[in-house]
């Protein structure tokens, strides 16, 4: 009887991973990560790996959250160095002291002359001919220009103001007021200013993403990361596009929990525990304490921080693929049963698009077996007994 009970046993076991589940078992989990699909003999399969989440663990992921423009673009603390551009209108103030110079009369002693910078960055002035503009601030091009005049003019000074700045532009587009191109300031503007003369978002800022292209870099923060965290709310520079788009963030929420569905945020910010608590919790007879992931496509400078480069390097060699917008497949793990993953739980931040899965606990798939084999055995006796 010992040893027909240690093959039932044995045999459950191996069965398990055939019986009807919702999904993988947290050791199921865990054996793919890291591996490459020729491991898996899957020739399409998708290669990630496991992060275990802990205090710092978790206080990194949303740290860099809350910091993705300004870690990306390496600025934030001030204003790029302002100069004129191709197409900038200028206007260029010239005193003399004299009233017989030549710009001055016995009426005025100024002349004002409006200069558009040509497309090989020169301006052309009376008396001095064609000077490089493009390239220069406002006051290097005052002195280049007054040093063009000295020999010429009475004393000369002079002044540059700017009446266009068509050179310092950035495009905004979406969902805004009144989508457009819109001039920098020559103090420089912030990514919400120049949001705000495009006419301001249409949405809550906890839905509105704002998408920063600059040149071949990209990057994607929700709007409300601007106004909470002024070190991310960076300067923009010419020919910089910035999109705004509404998009209510949202999460999924599967496995031994009591309502397995996609949810809305509805809130600014959510964290992992409240995350489970909006799908009922975790099914106190089913759920694995030990099994909660948070499988996510995550920014390639956090998963190198929590990975190491050498092992990013690595997955990378093995298959890892980036989506469409540049991110990496990672999957977080969380132990319930440790006590302060209550206080983890708090730290950790959900994103937009996250899955969530509480895996079932392995006894789980032993008793559906055991369940499957009691019928038939449960028939056959009851079969004996009559015909006895």
């Amino acid at each position: 009887m010992k040893k027909v009970i240690a093959v039932m046993l044995t045999a459950g076991l191996a069965a398990c991973d055939t019986l009807p589940a919702s999904g993988p078992l947290s050791s199921q989990i865990e054996k793919q990560a890291g591996k490459s699909r020729q491991e898996l003999n899957r020739p399409n399969a998708a290669v990630y790996d496991v992060v275990d989440v802990d205090q710092k663990t978790a206080r990194m992921v949303a740290s860099f959250s809350s910091s993705l423009l300004s870690r990306r673009f390496g600025i934030g603390g001030a204003a790029s160095r302002v100069v004129i551009g191709v197409g900038d209108q200028l206007k260029i103030s010239i005193f003399e002291a004299g009233s017989d110079g030549l710009f001055s009369t016995s009426e005025s002693k100024q002349t004002t002359i409006e200069v558009v910078v040509q497309p090989d960055g020169t301006g052309t002035i009376p008396y001095v001919g064609p000077i490089k503009l493009a390239g220069r601030t406002q006051e290097e091009a005052r002195k280049a220009i007054l040093e063009k005049l000295v020999n010429k003019a009475v004393e000369p000074d002079v002044l540059v103001t700017a009446a266009g700045t068509t050179s310092r532009s950035v495009t905004v587009s979406g969902a805004v007021g009144k989508p457009s191109s819109v001039e920098l300031s020559l103090a420089g503007d912030r990514i919400t200013e120049v949001i705000a003369r495009a006419g301001g978002p249409s949405s809550e800022p906890y839905e509105t993403y704002v998408t920063l292209v600059r040149g071949n870099k990209t990057a994607s923060v929700l709007l409300k990361s601007l106004i909470e965290n002024p070190r991310e709310n960076i300067y923009v520079d010419p020919r910089d596009q910035i999109f705004v788009t509404h998009d209510p963030r949202t999460f999924t929420v599967l496995g031994e929990v009591a309502k397995n569905a996609r949810q809305n945020f509805g809130a600014n910010d959510l964290n992992l525990l409240e995350a489970i608590a909006m799908a009922g919790g975790g099914s106190d007879d089913k759920v694995d304490a030990e099994g909660y992931f948070v499988f996510r496509y995550e920014e390639p400078e956090i998963v190198m921080d929590l990975l190491g480069p050498q092992r990013f390097h690595d997955l990378q060699a093995k298959g890892m693929m980036a989506n469409k917008d540049g991110r990496y497949p990672i999957v977080y793990r969380f132990n319930m049963h440790a006590p302060d993953s209550l206080i983890v739980g708090q730290s950790f931040p959900i994103k937009n698009r996250d899955i969530i899965y509480a895996s079932r606990h392995p006894t789980v798939d032993f008793l559906k077996f055991m369940q499957l084999i009691a019928t038939p055995v449960g028939t056959a006796s009851g079969v004996r007994t009559l015909t006895d």
